[in-house]
């Protein structure tokens, strides 16, 4: 009686620690479900601290300071200067401004390289803080550099936008690395974290579409291009900032192993079917929706064939098409999110096409007819563009995360981000190209319209594709199993050699959160079945 009596309090004392440790969890757990679930009272400030605690502040602080305030709020201004600078200054085409800007997108496409060098290459013992700097000295120099010379000549101000561009490229892929691994580690926030991102970049490119026009009419495009130098200090202040392991005596002789083994594991990875018909798929629907902006900006704000609006109205114009895209933010994530890949895709590219009709109407000047003015059908259509193109975008973003394998995150997301720059390359310069063709220049519009009826007809296309995206819903693991497994594999034995490819996660815990994503279905992983147990018991605790 007596062995069997402390035998019991024993496995009752083991029973109380556990139960104790799991209701420690509990309440964070269910805090994140409510969140999740729109139930939060305080919605979004108790989401936000909610993933400030799990995420730690310093994350969150640098997705606001790169998403919200680089390419939100210094995105819009730029947007309305640059096409300012170069109708007002340097007096090009809308067909060569649609060029330039395609130009100009060049740092996004090479985003593979920054995202290799952040994973393979650290500097100083840490392996994104320094790029966030790069960033920031580079976006700040360039952009002072645009806005001290009054005639610069075309190709070097071309040069300094795409140097400026590259600054906020490289600030982008570092951040997007943050967060891919944020996304494997903490896989049920994977949304959550991409909501972050749109609501902070449409929030900052409401405040700055909403400025934009106001500045450029009262200190003139270069020196609004002056005023983005700021941003960049900011991103400069994130890698300080950033709470980032240290990694003292880095083997360097060992960088041409990483890019070696990084770059085996992302050709393995795009071989793969789940992975490569994606892909094509992302490229194709970017692609085959051509960009005709500069030729609708011109037309905007031409005095004879267009409704010449001011810079202030340009700038509202674009702030309401900012809160469309807020709109698209909060229609995704309180009801889009939970529906599957291809429908969403399905519906939100026919509504792309759809939507594009507005553009028409206002060209032809048919909204006069029906009793509407110019601006104010202009806001509308705007407003409805972007909302569709955001709920568009970010189920890409979402599936885009979930194709990254683990220990190059940052190397393969920004692949991904490229394949699909290269798609919005392709659309600006097929655009420019559309424009050049129908003879769209500073002063003809007559063709106009028939460039965006192309375009439209063209948006329709990648319905034709839609076979190739996945059909699972957005919360589910789309790697297959045994590349998730070799991959954790190829870690374990990197770790061994002292090669790592990722510092910022804790590989314990890294391992075991990315096998509990996944259905694990051999029979000899027994003991790798019992820890999976333990980490969806705490996940049962907190759903109850």
């Amino acid at each position: 009686m007596g062995p069997q009596l402390v035998s019991n309090i024993s496995v009752d004392k083991e029973s109380l620690e556990e139960t104790v440790k799991l209701t420690e969890e509990a309440p964070r757990a269910i805090e994140a479900l409510n969140v999740e679930n729109g139930k939060s009272s305080l919605f979004p400030l108790r989401w936000f601290r909610m993933l400030a605690g799990e995420l730690h502040w310093s994350f969150v602080f640098g997705v606001v300071t790169v998403y919200g305030i680089s390419q939100g709020l210094g995105g819009g201004i730029n947007r309305v200067a640059s096409d300012y600078y170069w109708k007002d200054v340097q007096k090009v085409q809308p067909s060569a401004a649609q060029v330039y800007q395609g130009i100009t997108s060049i740092p996004w496409i090479i985003k593979p390289l920054w995202g290799l060098l952040t994973d393979v290459l650290p500097m100083a013992g840490y392996r994104r803080r320094p790029y966030f700097i790069l960033a920031g000295l580079l976006g700040a120099i360039s952009m002072l550099t645009l806005s001290l010379h009054d005639k610069l000549h075309v190709v070097f101000a071309l040069l300094a936008m795409t140097a400026g561009s590259a600054g906020v490229a490289i600030a982008d892929v570092t951040i997007d690395a943050c967060v891919a691994e944020n996304s494997i580690a903490h896989h049920s926030l994977a949304s959550d974290m991409q909501s972050l991102c749109g609501f902070s970049s449409s929030i900052g490119g409401l405040v700055g579409f909403s400025i934009s026009g106001l500045l450029v009419h009262a200190i003139g495009s270069q020196g609004v291009l002056g005023l983005l130098s700021i941003p960049s200090v900011l991103v400069f202040s994130v890698g300080i900032l950033l709470k980032e392991i240290h990694v003292p005596n880095f083997a360097y002789k060992q960088v041409y192993q990483n890019f070696l083994q990084a770059s085996h594991t992302m050709w393995a990875t795009l071989r793969c079917p789940e992975v490569w018909r994606p892909c094509v798929y992302m490229y194709m629907s970017l692609a085959l929706s051509l960009n005709i902006q500069e030729g609708m900006f011109y037309w905007y704000t031409d005095k004879t064939a267009g409704p010449s609006f001011s810079e202030g109205s340009i700038g509202f114009i674009f702030s309401i098409g900012s809160v469309g895209s807020l709109l698209g933010v909060l229609l995704y994530q309180n009801i889009l999110k939970e529906h599957p890949f291809r429908d969403l895709l399905f519906w939100s590219q026919l509504l792309s096409s759809v939507s594009g009709m507005l553009d028409l109407i206002l060209v032809l000047r048919l909204n006069l007819k029906l009793g509407m003015p110019d601006y104010f059908f202009a806001v509308i259509d705007e407003g409805v563009s972007q909302m569709v193109g955001r709920i568009k975008w970010m189920p890409l973003l979402v599936l885009s995360a979930k194709l990254c394998p683990s220990g190059i995150e940052g190397t393969f997301f920004a692949l991904l981000m490229s394949i699909d720059n290269v798609g919005l390359l392709t659309s600006s310069w097929g655009g420019g190209l559309l424009l050049h063709m129908l003879k769209v220049t500073r002063t003809e519009f007559n063709n106009l319209w028939a460039a965006i009826l192309f375009r439209n007809i063209m948006r329709l296309l990648p319905l034709a594709l839609l076979f190739l995206v996945p059909k699972s819903d957005q919360s589910s693991t789309i790697l297959p199993v045994g590349m998730l497994a070799e991959n954790n594999s190829t870690e374990a034995l990197g770790a061994e050699d002292d090669i790592e490819l990722t510092s910022l996660i804790d590989r314990s815990y890294y391992s075991s959160t990315s096998f509990a994503s996944m259905p694990i279905e051999n029979d000899n992983t027994k003991d790798l079945e019992a820890e999976v147990d333990d980490i969806e018991l705490v996940s049962l605790v907190g759903k109850s």
